[in-house]
């Protein structure tokens, strides 16, 4: 299903009210390497193990990597980039030791001048991920070929040009973090010192420095690309950053998380469960809306007026509303009753209540990354705990397509091979996660005294978007997500304490027919890449403020 009339707008009516609006590689170049070098592949026999007390030996500081030479067409045009796949050490700011060694695989086009050429950092989130998903399916020069949103069929699996790439508004840099890819601490450290919120932010703050010392790009304009708790880390790296001397030009929050404490919230989460029951066509409204956009609007002024209402009245109960609430879920009173009108509520093995009963008739599950995609839950598939194995529907879909072709992709055309497995995702990192941090005011936003998890980060968003006057953020947010739902960063973005009205300006958010992992969706990619495009423009074309951004950095390592 391709975007529908304005479904990708920046939802300045009933979604975004009172809010304005929301939401290189080899050593010595300068932003590119000349196409005439040869391919230099790597084979690297360091055994990177992903446990909290696993670490590799600290004389191991080479930064070797395999450096292959490619061309691509975005937008009729040719270009030729250099791929680098390998290693940065980075090292602790006070003693300068090796502290760990970073995995991270980039692009840059050839024959670019520092200063003209942008550069974007991505990640994804987890926490526990290495950066494979957003490498192989966003904007990377080549990507995977899925049938999203239906189950993407056994090998052979294929790989094509990506006419969505970013390259030619950005060379792009993958980075993995300590515990994932083939990324790891160096001894005395072990992994579990890098897992955690600030912890894990000045290990990338670190990367990022010394990738622009390695490849002098000091200079460059610079960008992140964060996706799910990326965006939280996103937030805390670039007020990091900021304090640190480096001042970005732009940050995009892919699929936000930003207050844990809303997580689960049904107010936030009721236009995504009509989003959803609008595609499978089991709404109780008649006629059938037909733009999303304009009826997610509807949903969300239903949501934060009659449905907050009525969540804080129950066991009270107003039938009108029951009713609305059944027509924009597609749910009966009387099963919305039973579940106390919470639309977002799980049952005892952490099973979404609306995910597993809109289309319970039919014997399948919604998955809550993406609602479009549904799976057998009937049998011995509704028994395998959702969290355990990737058994969510969505990510079913796809696990197959992604191994078998990042093993492929990374070994034979990018001609990196190890003797270590690759860890794309580490639940052990997820596991001992320290969810602790320190705020900019100094406060402490990440556990409370019950040992729950309340962390926050729009609050570093606001504080590094107040001090750099100039930084322009894109939130992308997908319909079908109900993981981190759309109308709920909206809300997290209209609530953060930024109250200077022009700064706000420089913060847009878009939607896109779409999943957790928006990219998947071919026309929604599509889109979302014009729209990073226009911000990509918005934010290194503007002379005076690109001027301000440097001279703010200038000013800020005069001051270390």
């Amino acid at each position: 299903m391709g975007p529908g009339k304005n479904s990708n707008n920046t939802g300045k009516g009933a979604i975004m009210t009172n809010s304005g609006s929301a939401a290189n590689a080899s050593s010595g170049t300068s932003a590119g390497t000349p196409t005439t070098a040869p391919d230099q592949p790597y084979f690297d026999p360091t055994p990177y193990g992903n446990g909290p007390n696993d670490s590799i030996d600290a004389s191991l500081t080479d930064e070797n990597a395999a450096v292959t030479q490619h061309s691509v067409v975005i937008g009729g045009k040719q270009i030729d980039y250099t791929a680098t796949a390998g290693h940065l050490v980075i090292v602790d700011p006070s003693s300068s030791k090796p502290d760990a060694k970073l995995f991270y695989v980039a692009f840059t086009q050839n024959n670019q001048t520092e200063e003209s050429r942008p550069v974007t950092f991505f990640y994804n989130g987890g926490p526990g991920s290495s950066s494979v998903f957003v490498l192989l399916g966003s904007f990377a020069p080549r990507r995977i070929k899925t049938s999203m949103p239906s189950f993407t069929p056994p090998a052979p699996y294929q790989m094509e040009d990506n006419p969505d790439s970013l390259l030619d508004k950005s060379d792009l840099v993958f980075i993995n973090p300590v515990g994932t890819g083939y990324s790891a601490a160096m001894a005395p450290n072990k992994n579990i010192d890098f897992w955690g919120v600030d912890q894990d932010a000045n290990s990338l703050k670190q990367f990022i420095k010394r990738y622009l010392t390695k490849n002098n790009r000091w200079n460059s304009p610079k960008f992140l690309y964060g996706e799910s708790y990326g965006t939280a880390r996103s937030c805390v790296l670039a007020y990091l950053l900021h304090e640190d001397g480096v001042d970005l030009n732009g940050v995009t929050l892919q699929s936000s998380i930003l207050d844990y404490t809303q997580s689960g919230n049904p107010v936030g989460a009721l236009p995504t469960a009509a989003a959803d029951a609008w595609f499978h066509r089991k709404l109780g409204v008649h006629p059938r809306p037909a733009d999303l956009l304009t009826f997610a609007e509807e949903v969300a002024q239903f949501s934060r007026t009659d449905y907050i209402a009525a969540l804080r009245k129950f066991p009270q109960t107003d039938n009108d509303t029951v009713e609305k609430l059944s027509e924009y879920t597609g749910i009966d009173k009387v099963t919305l009753i039973a579940w106390s009108i919470d639309v977002a509520s799980y049952d005892s093995q952490g099973n979404s209540l609306f995910l597993t009963t809109l289309l319970k008739s039919k014997g399948v599950a919604l998955g809550s990354y993406d609602g479009r995609v549904t799976a057998i839950s009937t049998g011995i598939a509704g028994k395998i705990d959702p969290n355990s194995g990737g058994n969510d529907p969505t990510m079913t879909a796809v696990t197959g397509v992604y191994t078998a072709m990042w093993n492929e992709y990374l070994n034979e055309q990018l001609k990196f091979t190890s003797t270590s497995s690759f860890t794309d995702l580490n639940d052990q990192a997820f596991a001992n996660w320290d969810f602790h941090h320190t705020d900019p005011t100094g406060a402490q936003k990440g556990v409370d005294a019950q040992g729950n998890i309340i962390l926050y980060t729009a609050g570093d968003l606001a504080a590094v978007m107040a001090l750099n006057i100039d930084l322009k953020v894109l939130s992308a947010n997908g319909f079908y997500d109900f993981v981190t739902p759309f109308y709920q960063t909206i809300i997290d973005l209209q609530q953060m304490p930024l109250i200077d009205k022009t700064v706000r300006e420089n913060l847009s958010a878009k939607f896109y027919p779409s999943g957790h992992m928006i990219y998947l969706d071919g026309p929604s990619r599509t889109q979302l890449k014009a729209d990073l495009a226009k911000m990509y423009e918005a934010a290194t074309t503007d002379h005076q403020a690109m001027g301000r951004i440097r001279a703010l950095q200038q000013r800020r390592a005069e001051l270390k």
